[in-house]
C-alpha cells in the first residue's frame, strides 16, 4: 500500500514540474542565440526589461517597510475585525487585475481622490513610473504581507517575552529577535511579490501603459507583429527571472 501511494505521489509531483516546466523550457529551447543577442541589443526590450526590475523591486522594498508592522500585527494581535482586514488584504489577489487598474485609476488618476493631492506636490500616477509602482504594489503586497505574517507566527513567543525580562524594549526586540528568526519567510514572501509585480500586466497597462514595462512590451509586439516578435522578449524576461532569483536564494542559504 505504501509502494502505490508514493507512486502517486511522484507521479502527481511529476505531472505539476512537466506542466510548470515545459513551457518554460519550449521557449528558451526553441529561440536562436542570435535571437536572444539581438533582443540585448534592442535598447527598448532591454530599458523595459531593466525598467521592469527595478520598479518591482522599489514596490517590494516599500511594502517591506510599510508591510512588516501590518504583518506582525497580524500574527500577534487578538482584536475585532481581524478577519476583515486579511480578507482586504487578500482582495486584491482575487479581483481581476484589469479592475485593480481601474479602481487606481479613479484614486491616483488625474482626477483621482488622491490624484489630485499628489500632482500638487508634483507627483503624478497617470503613465508615470509612479502609477506602475502602485500598480506593482497593489496586486503582489498580499504575497509579501501574508508570507510574512506566516513567519512572525513560528517565531516562539518565548524569545520574545525572554528578550524584554533581559531588558530589551518592545523595538529592540523586535528587530533583534523576531524579524531575524522569521527572516526566511520574510525573504520569501519578498521574492514572491518581485516576481509577481515584475509579471503584472492587467493593472499596469491600464493606469500607465506608459514607460513601457517588459510585459506590456510583449503584449504590444506580439499583437502588432506577432509570436516571432514577442518570443525575445519573453525570453530575455525570463532568464532576467531565473538569474536573479537563482542568485538570491543562493546568498539566502549562504546567509542562514
Amino acid at each position: 500500500m505504501d509502494k502505490i501511494f508514493w507512486f502517486f505521489v511522484f507521479l502527481f509531483s511529476l505531472v505539476v514540474l512537466l506542466f510548470l516546466s515545459i513551457p518554460i523550457a519550449k521557449i528558451l529551447i526553441s529561440i536562436p542565440p542570435d535571437k536572444i543577442l539581438g533582443a540585448l541589443l534592442d535598447k527598448d526590450i532591454v530599458n523595459s526589461v531593466l525598467l521592469t526590475i527595478k520598479v518591482s523591486a522599489l514596490a517590494t522594498i516599500v511594502t517591506i517597510i510599510l508591510g512588516i508592522p501590518l504583518a506582525y500585527l497580524l500574527a500577534r494581535g487578538r482584536f475585532c475585525c481581524k478577519s476583515v482586514i486579511e480578507s482586504i488584504i487578500d482582495i486584491p489577489t482575487m479581483i481581476p487585475h484589469v479592475a485593480a487598474g481601474i479602481a487606481l485609476l479613479m484614486v491616483f488618476g488625474t482626477n483621482g481622490a488622491l490624484g489630485k493631492s499628489f500632482k500638487s506636490l508634483g507627483i503624478e500616477f497617470l503613465d508615470t513610473q509612479f502609477g506602475i509602482l502602485c500598480a506593482m504594489m497593489f496586486v503582489s503586497a498580499p504575497f509579501f504581507i501574508n508570507g510574512a505574517k506566516e513567519g512572525f507566527k513560528k517565531v516562539d513567543v518565548r524569545l520574545e517575552n525572554v528578550s524584554r525580562t533581559l531588558g530589551a524594549n518592545s523595538f529592540w526586540t523586535f528587530l533583534k529577535i523576531t524579524i531575524p528568526n522569521a527572516r526566511k519567510d520574510i525573504i520569501n514572501g519578498a521574492l514572491m511579490m518581485w516576481g509577481r509585480g515584475m509579471g503584472e500586466f492587467g493593472a499596469v497597462i491600464i493606469i500607465a501603459y506608459h514607460p513601457t514595462t517588459a510585459p506590456v512590451m510583449i503584449y504590444d509586439r506580439f499583437t502588432s507583429f506577432g509570436l516571432p516578435y514577442a518570443i525575445p522578449i519573453t525570453a530575455l524576461m525570463i532568464l532576467a527571472s531565473i538569474i536573479l532569483f537563482a542568485l538570491i536564494r543562493i546568498l539566502n542559504n549562504i546567509l542562514k
